[in-house]
């Protein structure tokens, strides 16, 4: 094992380290004054149930990064294996819906069909943290998809799908 303290010059392997810890994918959408905005993040968290609660976090150089901190509502969209293109596409930019169905949400927020799960989210607050922000949101809606199937996945800078053990 190799070891190391991580400092500006060492990011990545703290980046290497970090990615060893698979997450799933999720893709936060909000209505902002630009119109529908997406970003796909792995950083997405339950955090409580008495509130219901969720959290994930947003890299503060990022161009969408303010329209999110900012936004009074959003929606969180957990995608299944077969979502990996709408992963790719909203990690490279976030205003272009066209290719996708969705709808308008209860809160306002785009909600993309498909999705294993969705969680529409009233912003509850948003902390500084480092180079990114942790936006948590109070859930005041969510949906199942009824039928099983795989979560896209995110290891080590790749998407996948879990196995499990038989």
């Amino acid at each position: 094992m190799k070891s190391f303290v991580p400092d500006p010059a060492r990011t990545t392997d703290l980046r290497r380290a970090l990615g060893q810890f698979g997450t799933g994918v999720a893709l936060i959408t909000a209505e902002t004054d630009a119109g529908p905005l997406g970003m796909t993040a792995n950083s997405f968290s339950s955090v409580s149930l008495d509130p219901p609660l969720v959290l994930w976090s947003a890299a503060r150089s990022s161009k969408r990064h303010d329209a999110f901190a900012a936004a009074s509502a959003f929606c969180i969209h957990v995608l299944s294996a077969e979502q990996m293109p709408l992963a790719k596409h909203f990690a490279a930019q976030g205003h272009d819906f066209s290719p996708y169905l969705w709808d308008s949400g209860p809160n306002g927020a785009p909600t993309l069909h498909g999705c294993l799960a969705i969680f529409h989210c009233n912003a509850y607050a948003v902390h500084a943290a480092g180079d990114h922000s942790i936006i948590l949101g109070q859930i005041t809606s969510a949906a199942i998809q009824p039928e099983e199937s795989d979560g896209l996945l995110f290891k080590r800078g790749r998407f996948g799908r879990f196995t499990p053990d038989q």
